[in-house]
């Protein structure tokens, strides 16, 4: 993902639909924009919040890890 700003957890968190109208979230080091996604209306989806690493947690989805392929990547996690 060369070329891609970096970004800390802190930007990340600002990014949860609520601080800012952005809707992001991290996955291996990678931060997604989910934002026109209608499963993450407010920033959250099911049980997970917006603005956060989910990398632990999809361990728990129902879903695999190529559910990330739908969405743009804007930036990596520091």
């Amino acid at each position: 993902m060369n070329g891609l700003p970096a970004y800390t957890r802190s930007q990340l968190a600002l990014r949860n639909g609520q601080d800012k109208p952005e809707i992001w979230i991290a996955y291996l080091g990678i931060i997604y924009d989910v934002s026109e996604s209608r499963l993450w209306l407010n920033g959250k989806h099911y049980e997970h919040w917006a603005g956060q690493d989910l990398t632990e947690e999809l361990s728990e989805a129902p879903h695999t890890h190529e559910v990330f392929e739908r969405f743009s990547a804007v930036g990596t996690l520091k």
